[in-house]
């Protein structure tokens, strides 16, 4: 590691060991509230719009006040407001029976009417949820009794019930709620069925989560669980340590709060638990290939991946926590063992491909150039994430080294995702859909405006790519799917428009004392009603 980055790194943990100091180990409180043994979380973002139907609420607090038909679990799809399901011989209907002991927060009835009422308002705005495949096969949602409810689908889709147990949009609130019978332009309240209520809500302050007490699946333990809307970094730092906040996680955009140094002092304290889950999701660097200029050229993209030195960012950034990846999935993802071309960190290897495609480094220059155009790119990263600032920083650092310029913008994760959906962006850093949704839910992305049709439009087999898409997503045959997912990698993996960096994990820091804390096979929301303290 050179001089320069080694001297980031260790301002970076200078700054934190600063940051603790200035609370003092006298004056610090930490670990829960002592009264209420209430969970209050930092979040850098509001829960915004709750409304399940929708994709601007936090989706850590939906997963708390709504549920689906069946759950994703570590051994595969498993009952949730579902008892059990059978589906037809040729694939293309779902009959599910009800648990009949189910009431949303409003006291109204979950039954087989509520199911269809909100399966047809979530197909009203089918445009808005065209990322989901099984949003374009549902042709009815059929009531047959009080408690079974039948799904039909136009062909057979084998990851329906992955996508049915998604945190959205195919979740359930209280047809009481919707507006004009519909929840496409809005709801007048956020009642579902799930272990939490919302009970109140100051907008970019804090929400508050009240145990349901009438839960199917028994009360929870936690009473009270509070969303406090904090800066990430230093103010959530110092809130952890007054105990004015006492819990903190991974959130759904794949940012901590904190780094990985000032929760390991944290720990050391005595007062809190660092819990992480194995391995959920791929980090990485999406290129816009639609986009004019250097990042719509193959070598550029295998330049900037050769670049990267994903053992430092392993081991210096993230301390361990998360592991050097060299694909868009990893090879436990299901159909993603596939032998793929080796691009490791090779700085030569990356200055060998850009001067064979054209891009000379003029004597006294910095800045490599091709036909007058300089090798300079805008990479956006969350500003809420400290590690996703460092990393980018340790990327400018390296690429200068090949002769290219990387501008660096922070902007919210919203505004991000803005940028990722209109295509006005050169780089930028996401994650996977993970564990529990590929590699289906992120390669269907592919294709869809909202998510990553900028990134793959621009290749020159993106007709190629879409038609696999297309076809592997209605494949009976286990065979044909494998083979399909191999060519659709291996494509995608080839024109570099995905850059993997590491292998993500949640991570949960705690009070000391709260027990029970579990992850769910998706990076989205945690299990927070089989969390107790002891």
């Amino acid at each position: 590691m050179t001089r320069r980055i080694a001297g980031l790194l260790a301002a970076l943990l200078i700054s934190i060991a600063l940051l603790a100091g200035c609370a003092g180990d006298k004056s610090a409180k930490t670990g829960a509230p002592e009264q209420s043994k209430e969970l209050v979380y930092a979040t850098a973002k509001d829960i915004n719009d709750m409304n399940p139907h929708l994709y601007t609420g936090s989706m850590p607090a939906q997963g708390m006040v709504y549920e689906s038909l069946v759950e994703n679990t570590e051994n595969g799809i498993k009952p949730l407001l579902a008892e059990s399901w059978e589906t037809s011989k040729d694939g293309k209907t779902y009959t599910f029976h009800l648990r009949k002991d189910v009431t949303f927060h409003d006291g109204e009835p979950f039954n087989a009417e509520a199911v269809k009422k909100n399966i047809e308002a979530v197909q009203k705005n089918a445009s808005k949820h065209s990322w989901i495949k099984l949003s374009t096969k549902i042709v009815s949602c059929t009531v047959r009794d009080e408690f079974t409810v039948e799904l039909i689908l136009s062909e057979p889709y084998y990851p329906a019930l992955q996508e049915l147990s998604m945190t959205r949009p195919y979740v359930f609130i209280s047809p009481k709620n919707f507006v004009n019978g519909e929840t496409k332009d809005g709801v007048s309240g956020y009642n579902g069925t799930g272990p939490y209520k919302l009970t109140e809500h100051k907008t970019e302050q804090y929400a508050t989560f009240e145990a349901n007490e009438s839960y199917w699946g028994g009360a929870p333990k936690v009473k009270k669980i509070t969303a406090k809307v904090l800066p990430a970094g230093e103010m959530t730092l110092l809130a952890l340590q007054k105990g004015e906040v006492n819990f903190i996680f991974t959130d759904d955009r794949g940012a901590d709060s904190i780094d990985v140094e000032a929760m390991n002092r944290l720990v050391q304290s005595g007062d809190f638990q660092l819990v992480r889950s194995k391995a959920m999701n791929t980090k990485m660097i999406v290129a816009n290939s639609s986009k004019s200029g250097p990042v719509h050229e193959t070598a550029v993209r295998e330049a900037i991946w050769y670049s990267i030195d994903r053992e430092t960012v392993s081991k210096q950034i993230f301390n361990g926590m998360e592991t050097a990846a060299n694909a868009l999935f990893s090879s436990n993802v299901p159909y993603a063992d596939v032998d793929l071309k080796k691009r490791g960190y090779d700085p030569e290897t990356a200055k060998k491909i850009l001067e064979e495609a054209g891009w000379r480094l003029e004597s006294g220059k910095e800045i490599r150039t091709k036909d007058g155009t300089p090798l300079t790119m805008k990479l956006y990263y969350d500003v809420n994430s400290s590690s996703q600032k460092t990393q980018a920083e340790f990327l400018q650092h390296t690429l200068t080294t090949i002769g290219a310029k990387l501008d660096l913008i922070g902007e919210e994760s919203s505004s991000i995702a803005k940028r990722r959906a209109t295509g006005d962006y050169d780089l930028l850093f996401n994650q996977t859909w993970g564990l529990a949704y590929d590699p289906q839910s992120t390669i269907a992305a592919f294709t869809s405006e909202s998510s990553y049709l900028h990134t793959t439009k621009g290749i020159p087999k993106a007709a190629e790519l879409y038609k696999k898409i297309d076809e592997v997503m209605v494949s009976a045959d286990e065979k044909t799917r494998k083979s399909l997912y191999a060519d659709i990698l291996t494509l995608v993996h080839d024109e570099g428009v995905f850059i993997p960096v590491t292998n993500g994990s949640v991570t949960v820091l705690a009070p000391k004392n709260l027990k029970g804390i579990s992850f769910k096979q998706t990076q989205y929301e945690l299990p927070f009603e089989q969390m107790y303290f002891e």
